[in-house]
């Protein structure tokens, strides 16, 4: 069960991430992040923006690494905030850390994908 948070960016976890994210019809960015990190907490408000802007049209979920460590191990994060996105349950693009273009940055890769 996905646990709603802030803006339009849901929680996922360990248990539901094959379903939510794996076996989704549209493409999902996922947010791998945990509270002690800084700059997980400053692209967190671009994430949401980002959410907003393509309701619709791409997914967009947070997972705190701390809380569902096995996703985490599996997909080989080895440092906070990566993102993820997946197309047809394959991971088509990733990126690790915060700078100032993030947003756009982001929005030419969710562009490229569901174009």
């Amino acid at each position: 069960m996905l646990e709603p948070m802030a803006g339009d960016v849901a929680a996922v976890t360990d248990g539901d991430f094959q379903s939510s994210v794996l076996e989704s019809d549209q493409p999902v960015l996922v947010d791998f992040w945990a509270a002690w990190c800084g700059p997980c907490r400053m692209i967190a408000p671009v994430v949401e923006d980002l959410a907003g802007e393509l309701e619709g049209q791409v997914r967009f979920l947070k997972m705190d690494i701390d809380a569902n460590p096995e996703t985490a191990m599996r997909l080989g994060i080895l440092s906070i905030p990566t993102l993820i996105i997946f197309k047809n349950g394959q991971q088509v693009e990733r990126s690790s850390g915060y700078h100032p273009a993030i947003k756009r940055d982001l929005r030419q890769k969710l562009e490229a994908v569901i174009a």
